[in-house]
């Protein structure tokens, strides 16, 4: 009875007046009357250059312009959600046959499968993803990255068309590790393809991936960057022998055990070449570096990156960029744990005219050499990595020194381009303020002692550079500094910015006149050679901006001394405020 009570009242409801209340939804098999002024705007629209679509399109989808090659998770895009992105594309490609032709060679440029959205939405489909059944009602959610790979599969399957238009694909980790048969059914209908985002164990030739590895030496001839791990040796050697993906413009080395004569003869072998990377081949020597009429030379790169290999060294990278075309070249330099000093990067930066970034990362057991050693100079960096951290067999050694050698370089002017610096030390923005030359500070503007006198560790010339009272010391541009505790590498950057010296005091632009705040007891700090014996014993704040702090009064900064020795009821004065 329950039953036909049921049907009863369905019937009832359809026939009722609020069930024709959406009658008027219903499509109706008479078009609908177009205004004619929006008429005229979707002709205007649809007449549109081909070039101004695109540039319209890739402002709804910027993701589609991604044409680097690195895996999605160090991909980096505008903010937004990039599935909603795409889906605003896929719609405006359905608007007219022109916008459909410029919207999927966007679409099907630059593939990228993210894992959720990164909007409201994924509150709502997360929840709609659950597999729900009268006995399960919170069942496991669906893969929907593996379910976002298997339709864009039977999509360029079934065109070929939309298969040529792919150059691209990126995919979360474990989407690629857990779908590599989909990946594999993928990659063999993408013959234009430059770049996509493949599990770890092809690159150690790992049996689990012979078949996607199979189809990409087949199928995929247009490969751009491969990486080679330990256990490769053979696939690396192919490469020469079978003249396989001669358009490889990224190659990286990881644990390889290869000989230098292998090595060179696979490197002279890809001729668009860019960028190499090589890490933890200890075999390696500067021989691979030097001239030899029996192997082919060491090619010119845009960018090289060694690391954790010691037997390298300044000289031989010094002869490698002395000659003709490396040296036009390079433009990225990355040293990690190699045998290249601190103390004679500037070897290197002589023979690099066109270096623009610098990344040096050593462990050291000893103090900054005592001999005379030249400054950093180069007319064209631009960035600089300088993470110098102790060494396990001297966990204390002195490593401010080579921060100051640091600081000297860029206070001499030697590096009138630089920009940006990263290092591992919280004391190098103090380094980089000028203390004023204020009247409560006895000795400072008398004397002009050169700050770095008591740290310089090299030769005459070297401590004239310091000099920050010298005409052509300071910065030339502003500076943004990132600092990191080396006790604390974890952690965030710590960023400050620091304006050039201005006017003839050479004084930070954003640096006040008034006294810096004083604390007594601080000699042991800063040294007596800076404060002098008759001043009073004080530390400079600075302002995070290049410039002092400056201690208010009651007739606002710079008005005169705050008063200290009164009692509490002055402390809500005007100029007082800041305190709190």
């Amino acid at each position: 009875m329950k039953l036909f009570g049921h049907i009863r009242s369905r019937s009832k409801l359809k026939n009722s007046p609020s069930a024709q209340a959406y009658d008027h939804c219903a499509l109706s098999s008479s078009a609908p009357t177009l205004n004619p002024q929006a008429g005229r705007r979707i002709a205007r629209a649809a007449v549109l250059p081909v070039k101004v679509l695109e540039v319209i399109f890739a402002l709804i989808c910027p993701h589609t312009e991604d044409d680097t090659f690195t895996a999605l998770e160090e991909s980096v895009v505008a903010d937004g959600c990039m599935l909603c992105n795409m889906r605003d594309l896929a719609s405006c490609t359905q608007v007219c046959q022109r916008w459909k032709e410029v919207g999927q060679s966007l679409l099907y440029h630059n593939v990228r499968l993210d894992t959720v959205h990164y909007c409201e939405l994924e509150y709502e489909l997360s929840a709609k993803r659950k597999r729900r059944s009268f006995f399960e009602r919170n069942g496991d959610p669906k893969d929907a990255t593996q379910q976002r790979l298997q339709l864009f599969s039977r999509t360029v399957r079934e065109s070929r068309y939309l298969s040529t238009l792919v150059y691209t694909v990126k995919m979360p980790y474990m989407t690629r590790e857990s779908s590599k048969a989909d990946l594999a059914r993928t990659v063999s209908v993408l013959p234009n393809l430059q770049y996509v985002d493949l599990p770890d164990g092809i690159f150690s030739d790992d049996a689990s991936t012979n078949i996607l590895k199979q189809e990409l030496q087949q199928k995929c001839p247009d490969i751009r960057k491969m990486s080679y791990f330990r256990g490769s040796e053979e696939s690396f050697a192919i490469l020469f022998h079978m003249r396989q993906w001669q358009n490889l413009e990224i190659l990286e080395l990881s644990g390889l055990r290869v000989e230098p004569d292998t090595l060179l003869l696979v490197l002279a072998a890809l001729s668009l070449l860019r960028e190499v990377r090589l890490r933890r081949i200890p075999s390696l020597d500067d021989s691979i570096f030097s001239l030899n009429n029996a192997v082919p030379s060491f090619p010119p790169l845009m960018v090289l990156d060694l690391e954790e290999t010691p037997l390298i060294t300044s000289a031989g990278i010094q002869a490698y960029l002395s000659r003709k075309g490396p040296g036009e070249t390079l433009s990225e330099l990355h040293l990690s744990q190699t045998g290249v000093l601190p103390s004679t990067l500037h070897e290197i930066l002589q023979v690099a005219p066109c270096l623009k970034y610098l990344w040096i990362s050593e462990t050291v057991s000893r103090s900054f050499p005592l001999t005379p050693v030249p400054l950093l100079a180069s007319s064209s960096l631009q960035t600089i990595h300088y993470e110098i951290l102790p060494s396990t067999l001297s966990p204390n050694p002195p490593l401010e020194t080579y921060y100051h050698y640091l600081v000297s370089s860029l206070l001499s002017g030697s590096l009138p381009c630089l920009a940006k610096v990263y290092a591992f030390s919280d004391s190098i923005v103090d380094l980089l303020l000028y203390p004023p030359n204020a009247p409560f500070a006895g000795g400072i503007g008398a004397n002009s002692q050169n700050r770095f006198s008591t740290f310089s560790v090299a030769s005459s010339t070297y401590s004239q550079s310091n000099d920050p009272s010298s005409s052509n010391s300071g910065l030339a541009l502003s500076l943004d500094l990132y600092t990191k505790s080396a006790s604390a590498l974890e952690g965030e950057w710590s960023f400050t910015h620091i304006d050039p010296p201005s006017g003839k005091s050479r004084r930070r632009g954003s640096a006040t006149a008034t006294r810096p705040l004083s604390l007594v007891e601080n000699t042991g700090i800063l040294g007596s050679h800076l404060i002098g014996s008759k001043a009073r014993d004080s530390t400079l704040v600075g302002n995070g901006f290049g410039g002092f702090l400056a201690v208010p009064s009651e007739d606002g900064f710079g008005g005169g001394r705050p008063d200290i020795s009164g009692g509490h009821g002055r402390r809500a004065s005007k100029g007082n405020q800041w305190m709190g």
